[in-house]
């Protein structure tokens, strides 16, 4: 607003901000501050997925460098949006199994991590959450979904 009548709606206002500006003066001064200061941030902490705080959401992890080779070539494939070798690498992971944690559907993707002297897919995956391309948070089984690990970098 233009005029008289914005300088009224803006008197309240910093009539209201002097008040507020003492009580937060005062809660300053307490011996709770850090407490009451810190009660966003161990909010946020405690909303994070446990992926987010690095703890594993399934137990267990297994790093980079633990994996076999073909599953450390499979996440830079992953990173890399493709070519998978196998025509169903990025879909959809429904999580049946309830082995991770709870996400909407279409929020978990499953890659075939090549087994030697397998015919077939065999059994270890990758399942990575989120964006195609994101590597985090990403899950190894080389069991076909009996277990999970959770991969740290």
């Amino acid at each position: 607003m233009v005029g008289p009548a914005a300088v009224r709606y803006a008197k309240p206002a910093s009539r209201y901000y002097g008040v507020i500006q003492r009580f937060l003066m005062r809660l300053a001064e307490t011996p709770m501050r850090k407490l009451i200061l810190a009660l966003p941030l161990i909010a946020l902490l405690a909303a994070a997925p446990s992926h987010a705080r690095g703890a594993c959401a399934v137990g267990e992890a297994i790093s980079i460098n633990d994996l076999p080779a073909q599953g450390r070539t499979t996440l830079a494939l992953i990173a890399a949006g493709g070519p998978f070798p196998n025509g169903r690498d990025g879909v959809i992971f429904g999580n049946r199994e309830r082995l991770l944690p709870k996400a909407p559907r279409g929020f978990y993707h499953e890659y075939t991590v090549r087994t030697p002297g397998a015919r077939n897919r065999g059994a270890r995956r990758i399942v990575c959450g989120g964006d195609q391309r994101a590597t985090e948070p990403c899950y190894y089984s080389d069991d076909h979904y009996q277990s999970f690990k959770c991969i740290v970098r």
